[in-house]
């Protein structure tokens, strides 16, 4: 009895599987999304007073800027002096050992900037810090 050998006809091309590529493409996708930091912005760019004793904050998950004008800005919204206390109290939920950063620019009230600072110290946050640029503390 003779054998035949099974020859490849054109229907059954051999190709290459890239299924195992696209594993591991898509598990390097979600490694790279888990692990990524996101940088949360305040909203607006102010013009931060210097001091010569200012020191980097590793941890400022809550940031809260003043403009010179009097607006509020929180997570890239415009927001009320009344709703700040709220507004942390929320973000304080996902993250509840955050400390809270105030970016108060050098032409904005004072007063303006301490009920902002009251207002966080309300809604529970005791880490409340001012931001300010390393410098000579000069004009």
């Amino acid at each position: 009895m003779r054998m035949r050998r099974h020859t490849a006809t054109n229907d059954e091309e051999a190709g290459i599987d890239l299924t195992p590529m696209l594993d591991i493409v898509f598990i390097m996708l979600i490694f790279f999304i888990v692990t990524s930091s996101f940088i949360k912005e305040a909203g607006i760019t102010v013009q931060t007073p210097s001091a010569a004793s200012a020191t980097e904050q590793p941890k400022g998950n809550i940031l809260i800027a003043v403009s010179p004008n009097g607006e509020i800005w929180m997570d890239g919204q415009q927001v009320d002096i009344r709703a700040v206390r709220a507004a942390v109290e929320r973000m304080r939920v996902d993250q509840p050992d955050s400390s809270v950063v105030v970016q108060a620019d050098q032409d904005s009230r004072s007063g303006l900037v301490i009920q902002v600072m009251d207002q966080v110290r309300l809604a529970g946050v005791q880490d409340v810090a001012l931001a300010a640029t390393a410098g000579n503390g000069n004009r």
